[in-house]
Parts: structure tokens; sequence; C-alpha cells
């Protein structure tokens, strides 16, 4: 490539994505131009800011930013005044209308738009890790849970891991089913990511005669035998107490009440995923 090549700097004090692309957006009008584009991201002080700018200077390029604190800001407009170098302030129009319209100063706190975005990236990834590992799915994969749901059918392991992706958390769900051994997947996961949903005899039986009586006739007669239901009860409680795997009696509970409980013995806060 020449180095004759016309060279525009992308500056921001988060990775310089919304900078870019307003740049792109812009130089699509430019399409049989070679441009270089150089990114610098995480400039978040004068010191940063100065360099930057003297880099443009010495390569005679342009200046696009996307710097939110004031002494960030002011470095800019200083030093490229000084140096000569044209500067485009991209959310200077913003700032200044939302000022007005506001009647109040921002916040100017650098990251804060980037933090968003990975919060509702790892809300997505999150909730789809929770589809793809539903009821069992994908076994091989259920190291890279955050957490594993374990109990009998019918008590919430499903809809409760999809409440935990809309909080961030990877959670996975397999059924224990009596009689069937246990998955080597699920033996090989640290104790702690493994939580026991449990539910007693009346409650489950309710619950599963109503689905029941909803979609028809669901496995064989033991799946609505109170019988059978309390010896299924009984033997997936010994199991998660064998194992070490902390466990509680979600019978009563509104799935958002068990998703919070998890996330308490988790050690992690709803909405953020840490």
């Amino acid at each position: 490539m020449s180095d004759d090549r016309p060279v525009i700097f992308v500056v921001s004090d988060g990775r310089g994505e919304t900078c870019r692309q307003y740049l792109q957006a812009a130089l699509v009008q430019y399409a049989d131009l070679d441009v270089e584009t150089v990114v610098r991201s995480n400039v978040l002080s004068p010191e940063l800011v100065v360099a930057v700018v003297d880099e443009a200077a010495a390569r005679g390029g342009v200046v696009f930013y996307t710097l939110v604190a004031e002494d960030t800001r002011r470095a800019m407009r200083r030093h490229a005044s000084e140096q000569l170098v044209t500067i485009v302030d991209v959310l200077g129009p913003a700032f200044g209308a939302l000022h007005e319209f506001f009647q109040q100063d921002s916040l100017a706190t650098p990251g804060l738009f980037y933090a968003a975005e990975r919060t509702r990236i790892d809300r997505e990834a999150a909730v789809d890790f929770a589809l793809k590992h539903d009821d069992g799915l994908r076994l091989t994969e259920l190291y890279l849970a955050d957490v594993v749901l374990v109990g009998v059918s019918r008590v919430a392991k499903s809809t409760t891991s999809f409440y935990l992706g809309y909080n961030g958390i990877k959670a996975a769900n397999v059924p224990l089913v009596v009689g069937t051994p246990l998955l080597k997947e699920l033996l090989a996961m640290d104790s702690r990511k493994v939580i026991g949903l449990r539910m007693n005899v009346t409650r489950l039986m309710a619950v599963r005669d109503a689905r029941a009586r909803h979609l028809g006739p669901v496995g064989t007669a033991d799946y609505v035998d109170k019988r059978a239901i309390a010896d299924e009860v009984r033997r997936a409680h010994e199991i998660m107490q064998e194992y070490g795997w902390r466990s509680f009696d979600v019978s009563y509970m509104a799935v958002e009440e068990v998703a919070r409980e998890v996330l308490r013995l988790l050690g992690r806060k709803a909405g953020t995923g840490h």
C-alpha cells in the first residue's frame, strides 16, 4: 500500500466503534478513494490525546473523535489547534443539543455506552445459551455454563434458565430421571455450579396433572401417579445430597423468585452477569 494514502484517525475513550461507524457512513460517499483508517481506543488522559494529535500532525491526518470527559475534550481542541490538525467532534453537536434541551450537564463518564452495549450483548448470548442447553442438550458444552439446574420434570428448570439468561447468566438444565445413570458431564461439573430445584409431591402432582390435561397424556402413567412421584422426588433429593449440590424448594415460588435465589446462591447480582 502507498504511504501517500490520506489517513484518518479514529480516537475514542472506549472501543471506538461509534466513531468508526460514523466515519464509515460518511466514507461511502468517497468509495473510490483509498483511505487509511487508524483507530486509537481507550484514550482516557490528556497525555494520550496529545500523543495521538502529534501522530496525526506528523502524518498529515484528520482526527474524528468521541471523547466524553471534559479534560480530554479540552486537550483535543487545544493541542489540535496548536498543531494545525483538523478535528471532528462526533459527539459535540449531540452534547450541545441535549445540554440545551435538558438544561443539564452530561455525566461525562467514559465507557457508559460500551457498558450498556456489553450488558445487552451478554444478555442475548446468555438467553441463546439457555435455549441451546435446555433439558440436557449439548452436554459436551455443559462446562461452559455459569450454573446447571437439576431436578425432576416440571420443577421450572427451563423457565428459570431463560430468566437467568435475561440476567446475563449462562444457565443450562439437566433432568434427573429415576433409574437412569447420571451423566458424566454433569458429574464433572464443579458442584458449586450445580443447583437443584425441589418441589413437594402435592404441588408437583398438580403441575403435572395440569400439563397432562392441557397437552394430553405425557410419558407413562407414573408421570402423574402420586406414589411414583413421591419416589421420584425422594430419589432426586438423595442424589442432590449425595453429590453436594445445593438445592431449595420451589413449590410455591414464582419464576423470578426462583431465579433470585439461584443468583443469591451463585453470589451474582441480577442484571449484571457478575
